[in-house]
């Protein structure tokens, strides 16, 4: 048994573990088997993270992030959750391998994942024309022409934070009107760098190494057309990753874990979350590793008021595995 899980291997994951390693929790990060590292493993060069001023790519950032947590004491398992049982003192998370593994606190750092269009090549020029983050990668698109697909506050959002970089900005949008809000439809429409493309959908993404065109289909006269382009903006949703805590945790209207307060609190006494799946605003990096500390300072804080016949059995089946994991 474990002092503490957890689950997810973002920067709210890691920062968790950082912090839980640091005082002494050993604890232990569960990261995907296909996924570890969250969705910065997608993204080329991020700049806005603190401490970098070159920037540095993502997937390094996430391997260093990997690193110092480890430097530290985290164990971390390359596996995927399947299933957790959050009541009582004791927590037990089961993987997809079958291991079965305990601990007094679980912090979920599961984050959200991006909608997609589910076209063949979204996934392919991820990184290179592509892409889910506006404030990650606007930059990379000075004096350029690009595309923010969507039609609620967040392409709003997006679409104008863009035209800061790119010459022109169409916004795509499968009906002819917008659902975002009037506040929001007003800035876009006054924005001279923004065009309208209505009752069009996004029926592929062209280009050998970048973005170079993309195909739209009209969606009253099923006509297709190319419209030239070098980047993609998908701006139609996300969803936080909760499957893991239906029926156990209360949810927010957003669909994310709900807290109390600024703390990483859950309703379950020993279950904290953190990062994306609890914060349906800024999603981002630096705002995720915060919250990550949140809930590291927050389990630590709820062991101590633990009684100390419970935290002996998990010291000492934690001493027992690292004995275990010396010898082999």
């Amino acid at each position: 048994m474990r002092q503490i899980i957890i689950i997810g291997s973002g920067p709210a994951g890691y920062t968790a573990a950082v912090y839980a390693a640091r005082a002494n929790l050993q604890p232990l990060l569960i990261a995907s088997s296909v996924e570890a590292g969250g969705e910065l493993m997608n993204t080329t060069e991020v700049e806005n993270f603190p401490g970098f001023p070159a920037g540095i790519l993502g997937p390094d950032l996430m391997f260093k992030m990997q690193e110092q947590a480890e430097k530290f004491g985290t164990e971390v398992i390359l596996d995927d959750v399947v299933s957790v049982d959050l009541s009582g003192d004791v927590k037990t998370v089961t993987l997809g391998s079958g291991a079965v593994h305990q601990a007094l606190s679980v912090i979920f750092a599961t984050g959200s994942a991006y909608r997609k269009l589910g076209l063949d090549d979204e996934e392919r020029l991820s990184g290179h024309g592509v892409s889910w983050c506006a404030t990650c990668d606007g930059f990379f698109f000075r004096e350029r022409t690009i595309a923010v697909v969507g039609g609620g506050d967040s392409a709003m959002e997006e679409a104008n934070f863009l035209t800061r970089f790119a010459d022109k900005v169409y916004v795509i949008h499968r009906k002819d009107s917008l659902r975002a809000s009037k506040i929001m439809q007003d800035r876009a429409f006054a924005n001279e760098k923004i065009e309208f493309v209505w009752n069009s959908e996004v029926v592929a993404i062209n280009g050998d190494e970048t973005v170079k065109s993309i195909t739209l289909r009209d969606t009253v006269t099923g006509e297709k057309g190319d419209l030239e382009l070098q980047g993609l903006f998908i701006a139609i949703g996300n969803d936080p990753r909760v499957h893991l805590v239906h029926g156990q945790l209360d949810l927010t209207s957003e669909g994310t874990i709900a807290v109390a307060g600024r703390s990483s609190k859950t309703k379950v006494a020993g279950v904290f979350a953190a990062g994306d799946v609890i914060d349906p605003t800024y999603r981002q990096a630096v705002t995720a590793a915060a919250s990550g500390t949140v809930a590291a300072l927050d389990a630590e804080h709820y062991l101590s008021t633990l009684p100390k016949d419970l935290l002996a059995q998990a010291l000492t089946a934690e001493t027992s595995d690292l004995e275990l994991t010396t010898t082999a």
